[in-house]
């Protein structure tokens, strides 16, 4: 038995994609503006890249990464730090049923897409890929 929320290919919702955004963009203008009274998130810029929600809307699990891509420990262990007012900006900015349990991790999708291009660029791949261009002319 499918449940409500349950797409075919099993992907998120409409519903909770959208909650995300809207989670993410509260998070992103709260740590933008500096709402934060933190002394690591006041001299640090911290991206929200993605939030993820659960598909009761009770749990939300934000990406985050400061730019620059330094102190990224110190920046996780400020944010669990005021997690409980984020979850308060969060609640005030989203009209939801429930403030969702905020979970910070980082995201390491920048330092997969830099592997990927260092991959991309190696003398291997490009003779392949000079190699292959050449046979089509």
């Amino acid at each position: 038995m499918r449940h409500r929320n349950d797409q075919p290919g099993g992907g998120p919702s409409v519903r909770t994609l959208r909650v995300g955004e809207q989670v993410r963009h509260a998070l992103a203008d709260v740590l933008s503006r500096g709402d934060v009274r933190d002394p690591v998130l006041e001299t640090h810029l911290v991206s929200v890249t993605e939030v993820r929600v659960s598909p009761d809307l009770r749990h939300a699990t934000a990406f985050v990464m400061p730019l620059g891509g330094g102190d990224t420990d110190e920046v996780l262990t400020a944010l669990r730090r005021n997690v409980r007012y984020l979850r308060g900006e969060v609640v005030r900015r989203v009209n939801l049923k429930y403030a969702p349990d905020l979970h910070f991790r980082l995201d390491e999708s920048f330092a997969e897409a830099g592997k990927i291009d260092a991959l991309l660029r190696s003398p291997g791949v490009v003779r392949d890929l000079g190699g292959e261009g050449d046979e089509d002319r």
